[in-house]
């Protein structure tokens, strides 16, 4: 009997982030949705490669491994495909030992209305578009870039990056940066030191991932030799004084960060390289760069950097 869903952190995941589908999708623009069918029915038993979203999604899973009573987290798939043409993905699944069993398959529908309904604190997709129209909705949804798949198998860790304006908190003071200048940020910034912000699309799933690193904590103390799967890290362009308030933010929250880094201004991929997520979401796409490529990025289209 499966866990009720409500209790769970849960993360909704189109096919186009979990798996490759340049290939599947090369036909349907090509050749059309009746070729597109015959090409899935055809490829049937042929298990569909790793996509960007993969590495981050086997180690999320893992977490259920360390809990088994209480299962905490669940990962749903939301599909654009029919349930004929998702076989394949599900057959991709069970090849690749991951534990997802709910599913919604749409046929050619965008699936962002239904992220409240699978409790969802997180929808990740490749499509730009749904991606937007769930954000317009007030729903938690991030954009997978395109990246080199590393999924290395002696790595156990889940390590996790955010931004934090427009990601973990709104984007109101960054709206001050955009309209004035940082001199009048940071005045702004640190006559609120004391003053949380408001949350951001993924203060959910922040919130949530830290209380599961609270359960880690628990299992550390029971068990000294336990090994940890989260590691979460803040990587903001914002500098000291403009820093305590992040820091209240969290206080405020009752969470917190592994690793958090003011950078001011520096490029973020110099930490990124080093620290090697498994995701980072970031609300601006100038800010998602790798030199290397691989690094797992998700645009968030929210709030003033993404306005026109």
């Amino acid at each position: 009997m499966p866990y009720p869903i409500e209790q769970k952190l849960v993360i909704a995941v189109a096919s186009s982030a979990l798996f490759d589908l340049s290939e599947s999708d090369q036909v349907f623009r090509e050749q059309g949705e009746k070729a597109y069918r015959a090409y899935q029915e055809a490829h049937l038993h042929t298990p569909l490669e790793k996509g960007v979203a993969f590495p981050f999604m086997r180690r999320f899973l893992s977490i259920n491994r360390k809990f088994p009573e209480q299962c905490p987290v669940e990962v749903v798939l939301l599909s654009r495909n029919s349930a004929i043409t998702g076989k394949r993905v599900f057959h991709s699944i069970h090849h690749h030992d991951l534990d997802i069993s709910r599913a919604a398959f749409l046929e050619g529908k965008s699936p962002y209305a239904y992220i409240p309904a699978f409790n969802a604190s997180l929808f990740l997709s490749a499509n730009e578009r749904d991606v937007s129209q769930a954000i317009d909705y007030g729903y938690p949804a991030g954009t997978v870039l395109p990246s080199h798949v590393v999924d290395d198998a002696d790595d156990a860790e889940l390590r996790i990056a955010f931004d934090f304006d427009g990601v973990i908190a709104d984007d109101a003071s960054e709206r001050v940066y955009k309209d004035r200048s940082l001199e009048d940020f940071q005045a702004h910034e640190t006559s609120r030191s004391h003053i949380p912000h408001s949350p951001g699309p993924l203060a959910d799933l922040f919130r949530k991932i830290s209380h599961l690193q609270t359960l880690e904590d628990q299992a550390l103390l029971a068990d000294p030799g336990y090994r940890r799967v989260l590691r979460t890290a803040i990587v903001t362009a914002r500098n000291a004084p403009s820093h305590e308030r992040v820091i209240t933010t969290l206080e405020h929250w009752g969470v917190n960060a592994n690793e958090v880094f003011f950078l001011g201004g520096m490029k973020k991929d110099r930490i990124l390289n080093v620290l090697k997520p498994h995701m980072f979401f970031d609300d601006q796409r100038s800010h998602l760069e790798s030199e290397a490529g691989d690094i797992p990025m998700v645009h968030i289209p929210f709030g003033v950097s993404n306005l026109l």
